[in-house]
This record gives structure tokens, sequence and C-alpha cells, in this order.
């Protein structure tokens, strides 16, 4: 998964440079499809693959949390 993230960033990043670089009828085309590609395949993936395994309720505003970031800020004082 991670190697499938970065070619297709790569590739992303390739349409939108090679888009600028050019100067034909379609580099509006390739800056564009690149521009798609980053942000509704690209960001998409990477987000799912950083958090799949990751407990939600961990970064919850619980009681719980509250109360254990009071303790943490209460120790900290001198």
């Amino acid at each position: 998964m991670k190697y499938l993230i970065v070619i297709l960033a790569l590739a992303s990043f390739g349409l939108i440079i090679s888009g600028f670089a050019l100067e034909s009828a379609n580099s509006q085309k390739l800056i564009g499809s690149g521009v798609a590609l980053l942000f509704l395949i690209v960001f998409p993936l990477f987000s799912y693959h950083r958090w799949k395994d990751k407990d939600l309720k961990e970064y919850m505003i619980t009681q719980e949390n509250l109360d254990k970031m009071r303790e943490s800020q209460k120790e900290k004082k001198y």
C-alpha cells in the first residue's frame, strides 16, 4: 500500500510538472488530471493507510481524556 501511494503521488506530481513544462493544448488537462489524482485518490489512500489500525477513542475528547490532560498539566507546573 505504501509503495502504491508513493507511485501515485509521483505520477501526480509528474503530471503537474509536465503540464507546466509543456506548452501544448493539453497542458491544462495534464495539470488538472494531476491535481485530481492527488486529491481524489492519493490523499484518501494516504489517510486510510495512516488511520487503519488506530483507535479513534484515543483522539476523542472524553471526560477520561480531559482528566488525563489536567493531571499532566498539573505535573508540569512547579
